[in-house]
């Protein structure tokens, strides 16, 4: 008896030391009263006072260190007891650090002003270059701080300009307030209630188990496969054996008997070969076994079972993304693209796309202007980035560009984002690489013109150093799936001297990678007589001579075949904006650019990805599986000719 309640009110205190944690104060008072009325022992944590002294010692320690200026101490203390997650990744504890090490490297001159202890300081002085120059160098891009860089390079920071402030009375006081309040807050925050640690454990355990159940399930899978194959080997040497036998008496001159040959057959592929296939076997003839049946027992798919993902809730979904905080619509955001990206491909992508699509995940016909479209518009740049790589993922997929291109504004949206995004943004790069992808649709390609993309991705290349090579890849693919149309080809002959400029230009980039689009943007243009014109003024078969003489003899025939079109006759070419099928060849092109540099991390206890769309909107049979359409790829292009209808980088690579 006296175990059971010594262990309740052991289970009690824990409980009461996690509310204390999550600063439930009324309901603390309300625990704390009830537990009284009940006649409940609360035991109070074991180890929270030695905790707690500890704690304190910790702190005065650390606060006296920074007193008497003593930087060894003090930042070995900070090293042990900040945690790492804390150091490396908070900017307050970051911009705290470097007061800090400020602080420690002016004390000698703080303390003993009139001899000013020169040996003390340029000690230090060597100490904070070196922190410059490793962690300190994250912050040498903020305005703030940029002003101590040159800290080591003043003789004598006492009566420069810059640095007044480090030698009033005040700022000594105000970092040490700033450094208590900090420690008070962080020191308290790594005490993690013993509740909650044993139900990470517990968790941890689950999930270990989980694991275990799996590997011994794998491990039985491979003992019977290895079986199977031992099997198999001793069957084989057996039957090897017999043959080597036959084929010494075929060589004393014996006959071998057709039924012999039958029942070796059937032994060595009694699981794949049924009596009539061995019965219409033509035995007689040399080489028909081999041919006929070991093709069949060797290439036979084998069908594997893939799991469905469960079906979610998808109006709170949509709800959420709308009204929800930017840090939820970003993880959502985040959660609906893992979901196409990290699912196996084929029925299971399939199906998570389908269920996307019949449930209107971007709300495709809406005009509310607080739809899940419109949050490329939103003022956080984290959500913008967000929305567009999910739309970027939906444009992977030949069923995603489908309905995508259903949406009436689409295209105007990410155009308008393109031309309004920073250079290096990431939400920029999806943008245009989601364009490109929807670039393979006439539809979409005739809005692109008509909101004159041709004329910004020109531009955009024109600065080709300043572009990532991903960027430059797929600028210059969508400027030449655009140049392929007839409109295309007009609205670069509005500028034919700067766009020839731009294009001959980048044939000598060192990238080449996109020489097959340039290729295939010049050699549509130059269809144009104006544009042959222009390039005849401009020399532009003289400088494609220049980069003939590579040796890359596929790119030297597509340059024989842009200098041809250069020297045609004067009729324009044949028109390519008639109304026919679209050029999209329904083929995937999913990329593991999509899933780069997240710079959204869940914190502790936050749900994220799978986890959070499983836990908080789960739903019943929104997954529809719809059959997808087969996968009609286009005829594989001459590689020595120039490119003559769309392609995307993605594919371009698979086919060459």
């Amino acid at each position: 008896m006296g175990d059971i309640l010594a262990t309740e009110a052991d289970l009690l205190g824990m409980i009461k030391e996690y509310l204390n944690f999550e600063e439930f104060e009324e309901t603390v008072q309300t625990f704390d009263k009830e537990c009284k009325t009940k006649g409940k022992l609360v035991s109070k944590p074991r180890g929270s006072a030695l905790r707690d002294s500890k704690t304190r010692v910790i702190q005065e320690d650390l606060l006296s260190s920074f007193d008497d200026g003593d930087h060894k101490v003090f930042f070995d203390l900070w090293a042990e007891n900040i945690p790492s997650a804390v150091k490396d990744s908070d900017d307050e504890a970051q911009n705290l650090e470097f007061y800090l090490r400020i602080h420690f490297t002016v004390y000698p001159l703080r303390t003993h002003p009139s001899r000013q202890d020169r040996a003390e300081f340029e000690e230090r002085i060597f100490l904070f270059k070196q922190y410059l120059e490793t962690r300190g160098s994250a912050l040498s891009q903020t305005t703030e701080f940029l002003p101590y860089y040159a800290l080591p390079f003043v003789p004598n920071p006492t009566i420069h300009p810059s640095f007044k402030d480090l030698f009033q009375d005040s700022w000594m006081p105000q970092l040490k307030d700033k450094l208590e309040k900090f420690l008070s807050v962080t020191l308290k925050s790594s005490k993690i209630p013993r509740l909650l640690t044993l139900y990470v454990s517990f968790f941890s355990m689950q999930q270990l188990q989980l694991q275990l159940a799996e590997s011994e399930r794998r491990i039985s899978s491979y003992v019977r496969k290895c079986n199977k194959v031992k099997a198999d080997y001793h069957n084989l040497i057996g039957i090897t054996a017999e043959l080597v036998d036959s084929l010494e008496a075929t060589v004393s001159g014996k006959m071998i008997s057709p039924e012999y040959l039958q029942s070796v057959c059937v032994r060595l592929f009694s699981s794949q070969m049924r009596q009539s296939a061995v019965q219409s076997t033509d035995f007689t003839r040399p080489g028909t076994v081999r041919t006929t049946h070991n093709h069949s027992y060797f290439s036979r798919p084998r069908p594997k079972e893939v799991p469905m993902l469960p079906s979610l809730d998808y109006d709170k979904l949509k709800n959420d993304l709308v009204v929800g905080s930017d840090r939820l619509k970003c993880l959502l955001l985040q959660a609906l693209r893992w979901r196409i990206t990290r699912s196996l491909p084929g029925e299971q992508r399939d199906t998570v796309l389908q269920a996307y699509i019949s449930n209107d995940l971007l709300q495709r016909y809406s005009t509310n202007k607080k739809a899940v479209l419109h949050l490329m518009k939103s003022a956080n740049e984290v959500v913008r980035q967000y929305t567009a790589r999910l739309i970027n993922a939906f444009a992977s997929l030949a069923e995603g560009r489908i309905y995508l291109s259903q949406i009436p504004i689409l295209v105007k949206l990410l155009t308008e984002t393109l031309r309004r995004e920073e250079k290096d943004s990431m939400t920029r790069e999806n943008v245009l690489v989601a364009l490109q992808k929807l670039s393979l649709r006439r539809s979409q390609q005739t809005a692109m013109i008509e909101d004159d993309l041709i004329g910004w991705l020109v531009d955009e290349l024109q600065d080709s150093d300043c572009l990532s090579d991903y960027t430059l890849e797929y600028s210059a693919a969508l400027l030449m799936n655009l140049c392929l149309r007839t409109k295309g080809k007009r609205k670069c002959a509005e500028n034919a001297k700067h766009v020839l400029k731009v294009l001959t230009d980048l044939l000598g980039h060192e990238n080449h990678e996109i020489r097959p689009y340039v290729n295939g943007a010049l050699y549509s243009i130059l269809c144009i007589p104006s544009v042959r014109q222009e390039a005849k003024e401009m020399s532009v078969e003289e400088i494609l001579r220049c980069y003939n003489r590579e040796e890359n003899p596929d790119l030297n025939r597509q340059i024989e075949f842009i200098i041809k079109q250069l020297n045609s006759g004067d009729e324009e070419g044949p028109e390519s904006d008639d109304e026919e099928e679209e050029d999209d060849n329904d083929e995937d092109l999913m990329e593991i650019e999509l899933d780069k540099e997240e710079i959204l991390q869940p914190q502790q206890r936050e749900l994220s990805g799978e986890t959070l769309l499983t836990t908080e909107y789960l739903g019943i049979m929104t997954n529809m599986m719809k059959v997808k359409r087969k996968s009609t790829p286009l005829a594989c292009p001459n590689i020595d000719e120039p490119l003559q209808r769309p392609v995307t980088p993605s594919s371009h690579r698979n086919a060459g």
